[in-house]
């Protein structure tokens, strides 16, 4: 399986009052590991339709860790399954090489100009492909 991987940075603010970073937070740092794939990594690709238009569905969240600022935290994640309109990223979140936090997210590609969902092209569903467990 093909695992894309990125850091991504935690900053004070993502703490709540019990000293670690909040639940709400954890979706900010998946968001910025969706997007250095999606975006980053698929317009290296010569794919730019995810940045055209793409929304979540759904959000799936197991939190198995707290984590606590200073972390070096680092999400892998991959394509678990792809749909004729939708897809399923699943995530791992790491905190100092530790699991933290196992997640899915269905997302679903969007015209924003006819304001609906559309299909995955051919050369989305390659790129996802590269990605699929």
């Amino acid at each position: 399986m093909a695992r894309f991987t990125t850091d991504v940075a935690l900053r004070w603010s993502d703490m709540d009052a019990f000293g670690h970073v909040n639940n709400n937070k954890y979706m900010v740092l998946l968001e910025e590991a969706r997007v250095a794939m999606m975006f980053t990594a698929a317009e290296a690709a010569g794919i730019d339709g995810f940045r055209q238009g793409i929304v979540v569905a759904r959000h799936e969240v197991d939190f198995l860790l707290p984590v606590t600022v200073p972390a070096d935290v680092r999400v892998e994640l991959w394509v678990e399954r792809t749909g004729n309109a939708s897809f399923t990223l699943a995530y791992e979140l790491f905190a100092n090489d530790k699991l933290a936090l196992r997640a899915k997210t269905v997302m679903v590609p969007f015209d924003t100009v006819e304001e609906r969902p559309r299909r995955l092209t051919a050369p989305e569903r390659a790129f996802l492909a590269r990605w699929t467990d």
